[in-house]
């Protein structure tokens, strides 16, 4: 296996609405970022792949548009997932692996915005029985919460702590969306908004984009005085149907951990995309993350997706920031996480650390 390392992120202020900006305006100031940053140009990358969704942008082969945040010409070598950006990741370090780059260029965009997003997200949704039903994402997420709370895997206080706990984090992260300094009580107090998941238990609507550069071996020394290399990637996916799968827990993040070596050593930073609170709650504990006070892995310094959430971006942030802090010697060893499908249904893992 080759060593291969971020090298480089970079990601744009996640807001409820960008006004007069469509995806590719927002996109091209987080390229230019990353180019000065790191000194490599999109153009210069051996290999480019990129994450979003037509269904967001609501037209065909929308994607293509985000090459122009790029440069399209000369020709390059180019990819995309209709994915979170982090997958495009894993495909990129796939590439690269293969021999067939030296550096790649990664990035995640969208504008929920634009739509109804918990009703476009019932198109992931079983087409023949489920679908056609129209049931919306936040819905479908407190039926799994539900779950939880009756078969006593969790308990409501602790999905208001998560609440609590993310978005006093993300007081210090000029680009969260969402950060305030509330008690689990006051969290406990607000109304229900789908039974029983409140509105601090949801993840916002965000428009947003982010970009990481990826090299190899020494490459990736020349261009980051701390790389943070991928020791550990894997992404396992779950079935469609809800009723064949233990919603009480998050099997495929434990399967994607195991393989991806989070337990082989001290995590020191955790940074998870789970969009509900109690989807967080089963993420950390598939990936064996102690939740007591007496834990030594800071959760979610950043504030995770729940302070803010740009559709097809989020995953790719959550790795951003855990290399961010490899970059500057806060941690030495990190985990990153991506989720995609209703209820947890897909997760990526990847494990990050520095020398």
């Amino acid at each position: 296996m080759r060593d291969v390392a971020v090298v480089g992120f970079e990601q744009s202020p996640c807001v409820r609405r960008e006004q007069n900006r469509n995806e590719v305006e927002v996109l091209v100031p987080v390229l230019r970022a990353l180019r000065e940053q790191t000194g490599v140009a999109g153009a210069d990358c051996d290999f480019i792949c990129s994450g979003s969704s037509d269904y967001l942008a609501g037209q065909s082969f929308a994607f293509v548009s985000g090459l122009d945040a790029v440069g399209a010409w000369p020709p390059v070598s180019e990819s995309h997932v209709e994915m979170d950006g982090a997958w495009a990741l894993y495909e990129a370090w796939v590439k690269i692996q293969m021999g067939q780059a030296e550096t790649a260029l990664v990035y995640g965009f969208g504008k929920p915005s634009m739509g109804d997003l918990p009703m476009t997200m019932a198109l992931q949704l079983d087409p023949y029985c489920v679908m056609p039903l129209w049931p919306d994402a936040i819905s479908m997420a407190g039926l799994q919460a539900r779950h939880c709370l009756d078969a006593g895997v969790l308990t409501e206080r602790e999905m208001a702590a998560a609440a609590a706990r993310d978005r006093r984090h993300a007081m210090q992260n000029s680009n969260a969306q969402l950060r305030w300094d509330r008690s689990v009580d006051e969290i406990l107090a607000e109304p229900y908004l789908a039974n029983p998941l409140r509105k601090s238990d949801c993840a916002p609507i965000s428009d947003g984009a982010s970009a990481i550069l990826l090299a190899a071996g020494d490459r990736a020394r020349e261009i980051c005085e701390r790389p943070a290399w991928i020791r550990g990637i894997e992404h396992i996916c779950e079935p469609i149907d809800l009723g064949v799968r233990d919603l009480g827990r998050s099997r495929s993040t434990q399967i994607a951990a195991e393989k991806a070596g989070v337990g082989s050593g001290k995590i020191d930073v955790a940074e998870l995309s789970a969009p509900f609170t109690h989807q967080e709650i089963l993420v950390e504990r598939a990936l064996g993350l102690s939740l007591d006070s007496s834990s030594q892995t800071v959760v979610n310094p950043s504030g995770g997706a729940l302070a803010g959430n740009p559709l097809m971006a989020v995953g790719l942030s959550r790795i951003g920031e855990c290399a961010s802090r490899i970059f500057s010697g806060e941690a030495d060893r990190g985990v990153a996480h991506a989720t995609s499908g209703p209820c947890l249904q897909q997760n990526l893992i990847c494990v990050l650390e520095g020398e």
